[in-house]
């Protein structure tokens, strides 16, 4: 991103999420049993069928393989999130990989926390960059018709899930199960953009800042491993880990038992990334001894 945008306020973007926020904020005054739970279920369809399963792991890395209907369905998922289109965030999130917390990365917390955040979606032009911009990064997206749709439409879903919650349930509900809603995991993806890439722990001697983040992890329906993500980006599960909940790696095990997801990848046993918590073997002097002391 040039200088220019970087320091330029994209209006649209800058508009619409004050006004998001706005009614976030409006409707922790409004609370109801059914707010609550409609807003719990959107969040579980938007952040990890949409944006954990589809995009991230299904889209950008390929962890995994489904039918061309459930590729679209967990698509059509993610719109709800409000983080743009499938191509702009596969495209994004590949270019992180590619050169993360180095110049050239749309959100490292090295160029700032708050630019990690969210000040590189309010500024500049990220939300708003034509397919033709972004195809370079997704040549497999770019001959897919459906996903061309959702990227350049993906305001859609949005707008007919926040027409249908007005209707049936009224505007107390639809300021919790849209606004807040979706501000909260707007912020929650957000916190894995900045916060694990400041705060947590590392069990992988990766080249960049990621770490592991338990809270974020949570919030996130497992996406907060960040370290082991970044140690093995293709692999389809996060939570190396008993006690490392994945909730996405669940579901996409469930898929594959009921024969909906195939090819799934894992972490490779050849790794070059050390692993920290590997037990290392013995400097050479020291080995030299031991291999004197018990005749090897």
């Amino acid at each position: 991103m040039s200088s220019t945008d970087r320091n330029s306020i994209n209006w649209i973007t800058f508009i619409v999420m004050v006004i998001y926020h706005a009614l976030a904020v409006a409707a922790l005054f409004h609370f109801s049993w059914t707010a609550l739970w409609l807003s719990l279920f959107l969040w579980w369809i938007s952040g990890s069928l949409g944006i954990g399963m589809g995009y991230h792991r299904l889209l950008t890395h390929r962890g995994f393989k489904s039918p061309k209907w459930l590729e679209y369905f967990l698509t059509a998922c993610g719109t709800l999130a409000l983080e743009g289109g499938p191509m702009f965030w596969v495209a994004t999130h590949r270019v992180h990989h590619q050169l993360t917390d180095k110049p050239g990365d749309p959100h490292s917390p090295r160029d700032g926390k708050w630019w990690s955040h969210m000040g590189w979606i309010i500024m500049g032009r990220a939300l708003h960059q034509s397919t033709a911009e972004l195809s370079p990064y997704v040549p497999d997206l770019r001959k897919d018709k459906v996903h061309i749709f959702l990227s350049r439409y993906h305001w859609i879903t949005q707008v007919v899930v926040g027409v249908a919650v007005l209707y049936f349930f009224g505007w107390n509900v639809a300021l919790w199960a849209i606004f807040l809603r979706t501000v909260v995991g707007l912020h929650s993806t957000w916190l894995v953009n900045s916060a694990t890439h400041i705060w947590g722990t590392k069990r992988f001697a990766t080249d960049d800042d990621s770490t592991n983040n338990f809270l974020i992890a949570i919030l996130t329906f497992g996406e907060g491993w960040h370290n082991n993500h970044h140690a093995h980006p293709s692999s389809a599960r996060h939570g190396l880990s008993w006690w490392q909940i994945d909730t996405n790696w669940y579901q996409i095990k469930f898929l594959e038992m009921v024969g909906l997801a195939r090819d799934i990848k894992l972490p490779r046993a050849d790794s070059r990334i050390r692993d920290l918590h590997a037990p290392q073997p013995a400097p050479a002097a020291e080995q030299q001894g031991l291999n004197a002391v018990y005749g090897d």
